[in-house]
């Protein structure tokens, strides 16, 4: 993975993790331990498709360039999609605190598309490719 790409990556796992354990702390005081689990659950789920989904869309990128933004909106709904069926699924679940998981689940992600625009924004990307700036001799 090229150093921009993983520097991206970074700028937005980091504080989407940093703001899963603040709601992992907040969760187990309100909601005692199953709520510190359902916290943890709801972070690292995030944390998985959205990773998962930024490096997709970073192989997209360097593949099939036309198709960038098409991919990423795409990409945005499924991963938006799946999450609703993750709350669907695990609604009646007894193993953890649903309303932890799915309050932590919400703010994480929401932390995520910030630090990402805001990484995409501080990211110094080239819109021009100096290798194909030309026919070559």
């Amino acid at each position: 993975m090229p150093s921009n790409d993983a520097r991206i990556l970074l700028h937005t796992a980091v504080p989407t993790a940093a703001a899963g354990v603040i709601a992992t702390v907040v969760s187990g005081v309100l909601a005692g331990g199953k709520g510190a689990i359902g916290a943890v659950i709801g972070t690292l789920v995030v944390l998985l498709f959205m990773g998962i989904g930024q490096v997709v869309l970073q192989r997209t990128a360097k593949k099939l360039p036309h198709l960038f933004q098409a991919m990423g909106l795409m990409l945005y709904t499924a991963q938006l999609l799946v999450l609703f069926i993750f709350l669907a699924l695990l609604k009646g679940t007894t193993a953890f605190n649903f309303k932890a998981f799915a309050f932590t689940l919400l703010a994480t992600t929401i932390v995520w598309v910030a630090a990402q625009a805001r990484a995409y924004m501080k990211a110094k990307i080239t819109y021009v490719d100096p290798d194909n700036s030309g026919p070559k001799p």
